[in-house]
């Protein structure tokens, strides 16, 4: 009889792994796109602490064993720490879930929070000694920088740069102390109401993503006027309402060559494209490759 643990495969980290850095932290991005869920493991060699987040509808991690596990939701997290320097971390991601793994050394973690030797943050139980599990809910400055790390950049040769600072961003929101109406004291972050339509707006595009609505539709539909829906999607995505959507079709189109169990005009066709070299020319000109020359690297 097959193992259960032998269904988990190996995570393909060049797909994965948005920023890495000796001695730092990893960040590795999870998006399943497929109508089936995924089963993924990757394998732990150092002494770290690790974030998961959930930006996404739901999934299990799991350490070693399938029944030791944590559950994540939509818009939460947990905080996970063993002892031991050698673990098998097990995915399993349904479709359309979206998972944002952070993996920070242990010796580097406790170094973020001293000047000079003098602590600076109480971390109480983060210092190593017991195992944690601690689950905790995002507030919308997380979200939003969630959102963030995951786009695309205007200059991709600068963006390890962009991801190490949003991630120093995204912990100093993480581990600080929740105050009153710290979320509606900053203008410049999306309410949870305005987050949760432009969320709306997002899956109505992806829905049907080879007929999508129109601008006005989608502003109808999720109860915001077009200027701002056009406004807080690119603040929210990094990138406007339908280019987010070319992304994803991109995106999708990868992992389609990858699994090679479709031609490249089964995926013209799969994502909406009358002819296949117009698919080719947009592939083209988001990778600088074709669909066949990928599929080769």
């Amino acid at each position: 009889m097959k193992n259960s643990l032998d269904l988990y495969k190996n995570i393909d980290k060049s797909t994965h792994l948005l920023f890495s850095e000796n001695n730092t932290f990893k960040v590795f991005h999870f998006n399943n796109l497929a109508t089936n869920s995924e089963l993924l493991k990757y394998h732990i060699n150092d002494n770290c602490i690790q974030l998961y987040f959930c930006s996404n509808h739901q999934c299990k991690v799991a350490f070693n064993f399938e029944h030791c596990a944590i559950n994540l939701t939509s818009n939460n997290s947990s905080m996970v720490y063993f002892k031991d320097e050698q673990i098998d971390v097990l995915l399993n991601l349904p479709a359309e879930t979206e998972l944002i793994v952070i993996l920070i050394s242990l010796e580097y973690f406790h170094s973020l929070f001293s000047i000079d030797g003098t602590v600076i943050f109480n971390y109480n139980s983060l210092k190593g000694e017991n195992p944690i599990i601690e689950p905790k809910e995002i507030n919308a400055n997380i979200k939003l920088i969630l959102s963030q790390l995951t786009t695309s950049q205007k200059n991709e040769t600068l963006r390890p740069i962009f991801i190490k600072g949003k991630i120093y961003e995204l912990l100093s929101y993480y581990f600080s102390n929740p105050s009153k109406n710290n979320d509606e004291s900053c203008p410049y972050i999306a309410t949870e109401e305005t987050m949760s339509k432009i969320k709306h707006a997002k899956q109505l595009i992806l829905k049907d993503m080879n007929n999508p609505p129109s601008l006005p539709e989608i502003a109808k539909e999720v109860g915001l006027n077009i200027k701002k829906l056009k406004t807080e999607f690119k603040e929210i995505y990094g990138v406007p309402v339908f280019n987010f959507l070319l992304n994803y079709k991109m995106e999708l189109a990868k992992k389609l060559l990858l699994e090679q169990q479709l031609n490249v005009n089964e995926i013209a066709l799969q994502l909406g494209y009358s002819a296949s070299s117009h698919f080719i020319a947009a592939f083209k000109r988001k990778y600088k490759t074709t669909p066949k020359q990928f599929t080769k690297s």
